[in-house]
């Protein structure tokens, strides 16, 4: 498979990741009993460099954060996505950072998360890991196309 259509692939993942980040990171099934907590992390002012602030702010702040890195990483493969294969050759250095950074996020998925986040977190990493190898080896003459 082409380095494009792995980015595209990792790039349409991402978006889904994001979306999904987005909508349910403030959700909680009742069955969990969280409701104590949720209210008491809402309840509960601060003063945080200047600002009143709950953790429930810190929280929704964090995960709101999250969603748009998301978002802009998706962007960011659909970038790639687009550029011409001698481009990509280029940039090697930020082709694996790009999918070393998803191999943490995978790692902290397997951690602290939950099956949806694992799998996405995986898919994206497998995606972005094979399109930085294959970005080394299209376009070179002698090399595999």
């Amino acid at each position: 498979m082409r380095a494009s259509t792995l980015y595209r692939i990792a790039a349409v993942c991402l978006l889904l990741f994001s979306i999904a980040h987005t909508v349910g990171f403030q959700q909680s099934d009742p069955t969990w009993g969280l409701d104590a907590l949720r209210a008491s992390m809402r309840s509960i002012h601060f003063d945080a460099q200047g600002f009143n602030r709950t953790y429930w702010d810190f929280f929704v702040g964090a995960g709101l954060t999250v969603g748009v890195l998301y978002l802009l990483s998706a962007i960011l493969a659909w970038q790639l996505s687009a550029l011409p294969t001698a481009s990509r050759g280029e940039m090697r250095v930020l082709l694996w950072a790009f999918a070393m950074c998803f191999a943490a996020v995978t790692i902290l998925s397997w951690r602290y998360l939950f099956v949806i986040p694992i799998v996405f977190s995986i898919m994206i990493t497998l995606c972005l890991g094979a399109a930085a190898w294959r970005s080394g080896f299209e376009g070179e003459p002698g090399r595999l196309r």
